[in-house]
């Protein structure tokens, strides 16, 4: 399903970011970076809490809201009961909303807001995400102290939170249309082999978008996802090519493999992901690109993977998830 819009746009963003993503090729973009996992806080979690807190502190700052002044805010992070929202956002907004899309959840909250928006329910909405390299390998695989060997597959979760301000008033870059996924489960069970588990998400919402929208690849200066990785990027490519007859080219990239230099971090392995990788991505260096009109149109895919531990115990297979939205200038 594909709406399209014409009063939505984005009025503000923030980035926060740990120290894996502050010695990345986008570090310059961040608005403000940690050199440690801590953040001043006793455990990860907290530091979680309180990345979602600076995010928010910053977008008040160069938006010029105060608490109240937010119509709608929605959140998303990794965590059960997406608890870093929850006490991240406490008495900030008229109205709340969590909601879980796992890595995907950054898009989904900004269909959500864009949706309130142009029925003119609302007149702005604050979407803001967050995740925690720490506290997700300890809720989704293994705490890291156990140091556990990672496969090449194996994708690394950013640390991080970002904030996106939507608004009915009128500025440079409006959000022009999006298209909600679907769950889609190819019988992958291997959770450090994320891109493989994603990537089939990522073709089934990108070719409905074109079969939506009536347009190819071309009607875009840049098509991202988030976050397949290197290996998930490939099968997404030569999927589309051999199967589709669809030529994604140069436009196309996937956000965890932007986020880090591969080369150097060899830790990340196969990329980021997490809900904060590709906001960070999108919300500072893809906004600057829009902003000085270095691109005009872009397409921002988010993956999710929809699992937890216990059904994988249980031999369950993974479902995965894309939701996709178009950003343009005006």
């Amino acid at each position: 399903m594909t709406f399209f819009y014409n009063q939505v746009y984005i009025d503000e963003v923030s980035t926060v970011c740990g120290p894996f993503e502050k010695r990345g090729p986008l570090r310059r973009y961040f608005d403000k970076t940690y050199d440690d996992y801590y953040f001043g806080e006793k455990t990860f979690e907290k530091a979680e809490v309180k990345l979602v807190k600076d995010a928010l502190v910053l977008i008040m700052k160069k938006s010029g809201y105060t608490k109240k002044e937010f119509d709608l805010v929605i959140g998303s992070d990794l965590l059960n009961q997406i608890t870093a929202t929850t006490y991240g956002c406490k008495d900030v907004g008229n109205s709340f909303i969590g909601v879980y899309g796992a890595c995907s959840g950054s898009v989904l909250e900004l269909i959500i807001a864009s949706n309130f928006i142009q029925a003119n329910l609302i007149k702005n909405c604050l979407c803001v995400v967050s995740s925690h390299n720490m506290t997700s390998e300890k809720q989704f695989r293994y705490p890291t102290e156990y140091g556990a060997p990672r496969p090449n597959t194996a994708t690394f979760t950013a640390t991080g939170a970002c904030c996106a301000l939507l608004s009915k008033e009128k500025t440079p870059i409006r959000v022009e249309c999006a298209t909600l996924g679907r769950c889609v489960d190819y019988s992958q069970n291997d959770p450090n082999d994320m891109g493989r588990v994603m990537a089939p998400a990522a073709i089934d919402t990108l070719i409905r978008h074109f079969e939506d929208t009536k347009r190819t690849p071309n009607d875009y200066d840049l098509i991202l996802t988030g976050d397949l990785g290197i290996y998930g990027k490939e099968i997404v490519k030569e999927y589309m090519d051999k199967t589709f007859h669809i030529d994604l080219g140069n436009r196309y990239n996937d956000c965890g493999v932007m986020l880090y230099d591969l080369e150097k971090q060899k830790e990340v392995k196969a990329g980021g992901s997490g809900p904060s990788c590709s906001a960070l991505v999108v919300y500072s260096y893809v906004i600057d690109l829009l902003r000085t009109k270095k691109i005009k149109r872009v397409l921002f895919l988010a993956t999710g993977a929809l699992f937890s531990p216990l059904f994988l115990y249980q031999k369950q297979n993974i479902p995965s998830i894309c939701h996709a939205i178009s950003l343009e200038v005006e």
